[in-house]
């Protein structure tokens, strides 16, 4: 029987234990480049058998809330290139996770003041975090989105290709993990309730999938397979998100995926930070099933799953074969060393949610690690 805190190989990656820490926004990024807080941040949380990093911005259409990091500009990656040298001198492994937030964006943080893009024009219930003058930080409604045209969408694809291959060779990243999840730009084509399309990206799953399907092999063909993991979230409403039928929808998604040798999947359960049993349609949803059309599709990749473990469920979920990888999120913004905190039973420290988003050290890098 597996346990937490043995080896696995993933893809190209060898890891020295199947604990994983999950990309966490946390807007200590200022100009969209990882300073010495976020290398000090990263290489503390090395002892994870993997590191997916916060959201960054593969353009800057792509960014959606005030100091995330991003991969289109010099800086950026010259940034990240330290946080990579520093979690690998630490023993760790360390993909980016690459993000276009789609309509989840404000238009002061959009290229020339700009309309975010979306499937349709259709504007989110949901906020986005902003500076003000005075350094602080306030949540504020998204603004008003525009539907991709057509002719633009090969443009997104190639900006997604740039960046993994920016991720891989300028920044020093092990791989990537495509944010296809929380009501971002590939969950909005994806989903019936904001995919209002016409053409050849809406209406059928065929078509509302294609995006994805074209990104993931944009991706593969500039990094490879074995370097490149994907994030899904089939049921959550985070960011007015929904879908009329999510079962069909997503078993379509992994069984497409189970030909194209990824890594991994990593598969949000319920809702996002919420209920790990809440579902959206009229039956609850299967993750066994999801799991099942992605190995009977010939998916090899490792299943990643994340939302609301503690160590008692990750331990059943390996143990039982159910799960390869799990992901904490809360548990690492405040515990920086726990994989052997949850190794040696040590008592855990409690997050600050007040210190989730933007500031500086205080509820960062200033967790202690246990005695």
């Amino acid at each position: 029987m597996a346990t937490l805190f043995d080896p696995l190989r993933v893809g190209d990656l060898a890891l020295a234990n199947r604990i994983v820490m999950a990309p966490l926004t946390r807007n200590r990024s200022p100009n969209a480049v990882p300073g010495d807080l976020s290398v000090t941040y990263y290489s503390q949380r090395a002892t994870a058998g993997l590191i997916v990093t916060e959201a960054t911005a593969i353009s800057h259409q792509g960014q959606g809330y005030a100091n995330v990091p991003g991969l289109y500009g010099a800086d950026q990656l010259a940034g990240w290139k330290r946080v990579t040298d520093a979690v690998h001198k630490a023993g760790g492994k360390i993909v980016v996770q690459l993000w276009h937030v789609g309509r989840i964006s404000h238009d002061s943080l959009q290229p020339g003041g700009g309309k975010p893009v979306s499937a349709s024009a259709i504007r989110a219930k949901s906020k986005t975090f902003l500076v003000k003058p005075d350094g602080s930080g306030e949540f504020v409604e998204t603004s008003e989105p525009r539907a991709l045209e057509t002719a633009e969408i090969p443009g997104i694809i190639d900006d997604y290709r740039r960046a993994a291959k920016a991720a891989i060779e300028v920044a020093g990243f092990d791989g990537v993990e495509i944010h296809g999840a929380n009501g971002y730009l590939i969950d909005q084509f994806l989903r019936s309730g904001t995919n209002h399309r016409t053409d050849d990206y809406g209406g059928s799953i065929e078509n509302r999938t294609r995006l994805l399907f074209e990104v993931v092999d944009a991706v593969t063909g500039a990094i490879g397979a074995g370097k490149t993991g994907i994030r899904l979230s089939p049921v959550t409403p985070a960011n007015d998100t929904s879908d009329a039928d999510p079962q069909p929808l997503f078993n379509h998604v992994v069984a497409g995926l189970g030909s194209r040798g990824l890594a991994f999947i990593h598969v949000v359960e319920g809702a996002t930070g919420g209920a790990r049993d809440f579902s959206q349609g009229d039956k609850p949803f299967s993750y066994a099933e999801l799991k099942d059309s992605y190995r009977k599709a010939g998916g090899q990749g490792a299943w990643l799953v994340n939302n609301g473990y503690d160590k008692q469920l990750a331990e059943k979920a390996v143990g039982d074969g159910y799960a390869d990888l799990v992901a904490f999120g809360k548990l690492f913004i405040a515990n920086p060393d726990l994989v052997s905190r949850l190794k040696q039973n040590v008592e855990l420290n409690v997050p600050d949610n007040a210190t989730f988003y933007g500031g500086n050290a205080k509820g960062y890098t200033d967790y202690p690690t246990a005695a």
